[in-house]
């Protein structure tokens, strides 16, 4: 089994959804997660499936609203590695609203997720006059 594009666009869907359930599905049991901030060069890193759900938990919890639209994907020929462009959009539980260009870069073995290593723009804020 390998991904391919319908598979990096069946996951998006179910992070459209918050479906942690069918976005697990797509993740072994060995993986890894790569947040865009943290206090490491990498951002922060979360290993495991319970690890990786917990992450992703707090991300829907963080800004439950979150949305990733204008969408692009590609896949190696192997379709071991594969990329994903969006635009996220939603507002964190503190107010703030979010709309940033990112990517996923992802890591398969068997058509699994391996490796989920997100990267976000940084938007700066415009300032007054």
């Amino acid at each position: 089994m390998i991904a391919t594009v319908e598979t990096l666009k069946e996951i998006l869907d179910a992070f459209n959804r918050h479906d942690l359930d069918a976005i697990m599905e797509f993740f072994s049991d060995d993986c890894s997660f790569d947040m865009p901030r943290g206090t490491e060069p990498w951002g922060q890193r979360f290993i495991g499936k319970a690890q990786v759900r917990e992450a992703l938990a707090g991300r829907f919890k963080g800004i439950p609203d979150v949305h990733y639209g204008e969408d692009r994907h590609w896949i190696s020929a192997d379709g071991n590695m594969g990329v994903s462009e969006w635009t996220l959009t939603g507002t964190t539980t503190s107010g703030v609203s979010l709309k940033v260009r990112g990517c996923d870069l992802w890591e398969f073995r068997n058509g699994k997720i391996t490796r989920k290593n997100s990267y976000w723009k940084i938007v700066d804020q415009p300032t007054s006059k």
